[in-house]
């Protein structure tokens, strides 16, 4: 059974936003203050060990997610399969208890150790194909293109949360790993690595169609322009690339519908156009990026 995880020198209970109330207020076009005001309320959230018995359709619907349009390019159940076959190492954050599907998770897969596998070739093709199509990713795709496929021990960390949990849950499963990892280490298990490659997704924002078909003089004052940045979906990705080797956001491979972007636009006049992102970290540089993550980002008091 999988034990329920301490958090050192921190509280578990951490502030979520609960948007539904937002949502409605928006959807019944009432213009006041108060569609602007989001309810919160305080949720335990617990840390556990992945466990095969629970966890293995949470995880699926979750790398579906991290993966957006790209995730029918992956064998899923396999790459869920892989992070429970190593249930002590890597957590996952539930609300109500062991027996629930989890609303976070946070792994390391050795990319090395598993090359050979179906599922993990799969996702080396294609880093492989990003990192080369990108100069900002050059470190990567020479770590990744190396003679006779020897790929050295990078670990792949793979997490993602649902859309409303706070980042503040995600330092402690950092911290955590970086324990796991060196208890591994003192039982001659192959989780030394030289660098971390986190897998995660930003945003742009782009001018809505539906937008363009409407001519009521109100909808044209309240246009916004799209521009060129980078949004996080992950606001610690942030901190992690002030630390990084090499990072980069990129398209999808799988082309987006037309009407996908205004489909994601919940709370602003723009739509939304989600990319895939790759953070690649020294090893000697990934505490401090924890560090520095887990003093933004903690719990509120």
């Amino acid at each position: 059974m999988g034990k329920r995880k301490e958090i050192k020198d921190g509280d578990d209970d951490v502030a979520m936003t609960d948007v539904t109330r937002r949502q409605g207020a928006e959807d019944s076009g009432d213009d006041s203050d108060s569609s602007s005001e989001m309810d919160t309320i305080n949720v335990d959230f617990e840390w556990f060990d992945p466990q095969p018995e629970y966890d293995f359709h949470g995880l699926k619907i979750l790398l579906r997610q991290l993966f957006d349009v790209d995730a029918q390019l992956f064998d899923l159940s396999a790459l869920a399969d892989m992070i429970l076959a190593q249930p002590l190492l890597g957590s996952t954050v539930k609300v109500d208890g062991n027996e629930t599907d989890p609303y976070a998770f946070l792994t390391v897969l050795n990319l090395k150790e598993h090359k050979d596998k179906p599922a993990m070739k799969q996702v080396i093709q294609y880093l492989q194909k990003v990192s080369s199509s990108r100069s900002s990713l050059s470190p990567l795709s020479d770590l990744l293109s190396r003679p006779n496929y020897d790929i050295p021990p990078i670990g792949l960390i793979l997490t993602e949360r649902l859309i409303n949990v706070p980042p503040a849950v995600v330092p402690p499963m950092y911290t955590m790993l970086q324990e796991e990892i060196q208890w591994a280490l003192e039982d001659k298990e192959p989780y030394e690595f030289t660098h971390y490659l986190i897998i995660s997704k930003t945003y742009q924002e782009v001018e809505s169609k539906l937008d363009m078909q409407e001519s009521r003089p109100q909808k044209k004052q309240k246009k916004k322009s799209a521009s060129s940045e980078r949004f996080y979906f992950h606001p610690e990705d942030e901190i992690l690339e002030r630390h990084a080797l090499c990072f980069s956001s990129f398209d999808y491979t799988i082309k987006q519908d037309e009407g996908l972007s205004d489909s994601k636009r919940a709370f602003q006049d723009l739509g939304i156009r989600p990319q895939g992102s790759l953070i690649l970290i020294d090893a000697s540089k990934f505490e401090d990026a924890v560090k520095e993550m887990s003093d933004v980002f903690k719990p509120p008091a």
